[in-house]
């Protein structure tokens, strides 16, 4: 069985994700919904979407009955509002990190979603990445025994724009949304919900945290996380996992690593894991399984790796379930809380859209 996607947003990840879809026999791109006409025009002429299904509005690709999923690729102001037009309109969604704005939304989100009958997941890509499985895998084998803390942090600095949505409040700007939603995330996988959440950061001239710190600490076994995202300075943008046997390193970019550095018992192990690869026949494991190795030939790299979350999608359509085991929606609802308690501390808001 084929699955018919659409995309709404014509940005940078759309676009990615339009070629992430051209890797699977089984996924068809049959829609493009936009603000505007001119947009979505553009977008379906690189990507071969007909014309007659190139839609000016999101009402107007809500209405597509000849859609199985659709893809939200919006600004993040408007995920809450897009996502609940399409799941009311009798349409899976794949809905771009982070889920929503605040935890509020995501969870009239995942109500709306149960009520209608319809998928819903989180596009959090890195969980379905060759590295992160592997590291679900080395924790659970134990290779580095239990889990006491987690690092990750992303950044970089950009010339403050108030133009540019990573610094416009109203569309849900900011280092900690767009970036250290990865890190936050991550610890979310290994260690769940924290107990407590502590943060530190600067807001910037247009109002969105442009340097933020957050820990956080965990009831079962003091485990603890530390989470960083700028955009005004260069961090290392890697990752750690340390255990009481040994740690998982991930190097740069940590939300998608080409490999790990396991250090245990038995030594220090780097292991390849191209967050674009195939398996050699093609095929991909579901994540939790054994991990692919790269493929060999034709050197597919298009999608940068968006196209796992998509296989991971379909399966779980073909096997009738409406949620994620890798990225379950009340975790997406859990990571949203943290990020909210997060900004509260340090006089975060988003206007009310």
């Amino acid at each position: 069985m084929s699955y018919r996607w659409a995309i709404a947003g014509t940005g940078s990840i759309a676009h990615q994700f339009a070629a992430a879809l051209g890797r699977l026999p089984d996924a068809e791109l049959v829609a493009v919904g936009s603000r505007h006409q001119r947009t979505a025009d553009e977008f379906g002429d690189a990507h071969g979407i007909p014309p007659g299904r190139r839609y000016g509005s999101y009402e107007r690709l809500a209405a597509d009955d000849g859609v199985d999923v659709v893809y939200v690729a919006s600004p993040h102001s408007h995920h809450h509002r897009h996502t609940l037009l399409f799941l009311r309109a009798g349409r899976g969604v794949l809905c771009e990190k982070p889920f929503a704005v605040d935890a509020e939304q995501a969870a009239e989100m995942v109500a709306t979603a149960r009520a209608q009958g319809q998928f819903l997941m989180e596009a959090m890509w890195s969980r379905f990445l060759p590295a992160y499985v592997k590291i679900r895998e080395l924790v659970a084998a134990g290779t580095i025994g239990t889990v006491l803390a987690v690092e990750g942090d992303f950044g970089f600095p950009l010339p403050v724009d108030p133009t540019n949505r990573m610094f416009d409040l109203a569309q849900g700007g900011g280092a900690l949304l767009d970036l250290g939603v990865y890190p936050i995330s991550l610890a979310s996988m290994l260690l769940g919900e924290p107990a407590q959440v502590a943060a530190f950061g600067q807001l910037g001239s247009t109002g969105v945290d442009e340097h933020i710190a957050v820990l956080t600490s965990y009831r079962d076994g003091g485990a603890v996380a530390v989470a960083k995202a700028s955009l005004r300075a260069s961090l290392a943008c890697t990752g750690r996992i340390a255990g009481s046997a040994g740690s998982i390193e991930l190097p740069a970019f940590m939300h998608c690593p080409e490999e790990l550095v396991v250090r245990g018992r038995s030594g220090t192990e780097r292991l390849s894991l191209p967050a674009a690869a195939d398996s050699a026949d093609g095929s991909n494991p579901e994540p939790g399984g054994t991990d692919a190795p790269a493929r060999q030939g034709d050197g597919d790299r298009s999608g940068g790796g968006l196209h796992h979350q998509v296989r991971h999608v379909q399966s779980r359509l073909r096997a009738g379930l409406l949620d994620s085991d890798v990225m379950p929606l009340e975790e997406s609802v859990s990571v949203m809380r943290t990020l909210d308690a997060a900004r509260a501390q340090i006089g975060l808001r988003y206007p009310v859209i």
